[in-house]
């Protein structure tokens, strides 16, 4: 059937004139050609719409910070904490060695007087052993008697030597009695027993702290700090003393701490009774204050900031804008049209946010944070 169709399209192609085929075959070609880039347009994938890119801000570089050059007063200090001692403030201790503690008459808190009784050692023994000395002596004296009545019938050299042993069993009395004493422990003043270190029954080591006692009437600020910070401190300083509930006064350095001593832990003795953990004033840095708030009392915790270096109108710049390269200080000074210049300065003393600048700058000047 396509045969016939396309034999009889040729014979009829071929009863038209030339010219006419030309004309027929160009214009199916022309639909040929715009029917084949239709149907490949429609075939391509579509283009995306381009997206509108005008909301989006770039981001902007940060600027680094600028400060002023000032003047202020600048103040280095040392800091340190403490509480309220007082002034009449004392270790009692026994110096008779190798006791026990047979008696203790106080605890901590009491009030006590000058004279009254604080403890008492066990010497029983030292007792009985001074009785039968005594026995003994009374013979000694009836011998001696007897030989004053003798004695210039006596040789000489053999009346010094008698008499010499008599003085020495009479000093043996007069010393045995002396420990005996020893025994007993008074207060040397009238005051509060604020800490005891011993139990009763407690073998006791001569010079051991037993008690402390202090005047509670008499009383100054005592503070710790740093080995660092005592050695940059000195005698006279100021001060400022915060008071726990009761405000900030001044006050000015009085006294060192004694330093500690390595073979008794500093605080004069202890043999694991609790003498060498007892506190002393001497380990303290003591400040001199004259008007003491009246609700203070021994033992009101405090805080000391000591005034070790203070100038006024010191040319400071925050640290942020302190520059270094090896041996090398620096800043970067803002100028009037914005450059930026690097100028070498001289560095006096510093605190946790500011730094002395002695030589490079001057108030007004702005320079540049790292």
């Amino acid at each position: 059937m396509s045969m016939k169709w396309w034999t009889a399209y040729s014979s009829a192609n071929e009863s038209m004139p030339a010219k006419r085929r030309n004309r027929k075959r160009a214009g199916l070609l022309a639909v040929l050609s715009l029917s084949i880039a239709i149907t490949g347009c429609s075939m391509l994938p579509s283009e995306p719409e381009e997206e509108d890119l005008s909301g989006i801000q770039l981001p902007q570089i940060s600027e680094k910070p600028k400060y002023d050059v000032t003047t202020k007063t600048l103040e280095t200090t040392a800091q340190g904490s403490g509480k309220i001692m007082s002034t009449q403030e004392k270790q009692l201790y026994f110096t008779l060695d190798g006791k026990r503690l047979k008696k203790l008459y106080i605890q901590t808190g009491d009030k006590v007087e000058t004279g009254q009784t604080i403890g008492e050692l066990d010497v029983d023994d030292m007792k009985k052993t001074l009785r039968s000395q005594n026995l003994a002596f009374r013979k000694t004296e009836l011998t001696m008697k007897e030989t004053l009545r003798k004695k210039d019938e006596m040789d000489p050299i053999e009346f010094e030597q008698a008499l010499l042993s008599f003085e020495e069993a009479k000093q043996a009395l007069t010393d045995a009695q002396e420990d005996i004493d020893k025994a007993v422990l008074t207060s040397p003043f009238s005051g509060t027993v604020v800490s005891v270190a011993v139990q009763e029954g407690a073998q006791i080591k001569a010079y051991d702290t037993i008690v402390t006692i202090a005047n509670p009437s008499s009383l100054i600020v005592a503070a710790s700090l740093s080995k660092e910070d005592l050695e940059r401190i000195a005698l006279g300083m100021e001060v400022l003393v915060d008071i726990n509930n009761a405000g900030q006064v001044k006050g000015t350095i009085k006294q060192f701490p004694v330093p500690a001593d390595p073979q008794n832990g500093g605080n004069g003795g202890g043999n694991g009774q609790g003498g060498g953990n007892v506190e002393s004033i001497s380990n303290y840095l003591l400040i001199d204050v004259k008007d003491l708030p009246k609700t203070v009392t021994r033992g009101t915790p405090l805080s000391v900031t000591v005034i070790v270096n203070r100038k006024e109108n010191a040319v400071v710049i925050p640290l942020a804008a302190l520059r270094t390269i090896g041996a090398r200080t620096y800043v970067q000074v803002v100028e009037a049209d914005g450059s930026k210049r690097e100028v070498d300065v001289e560095v006096g003393q510093q605190t946790s946010t500011d730094a002395e600048i002695l030589n490079g700058l001057t108030p007004g000047q702005k320079v540049v944070g790292r």
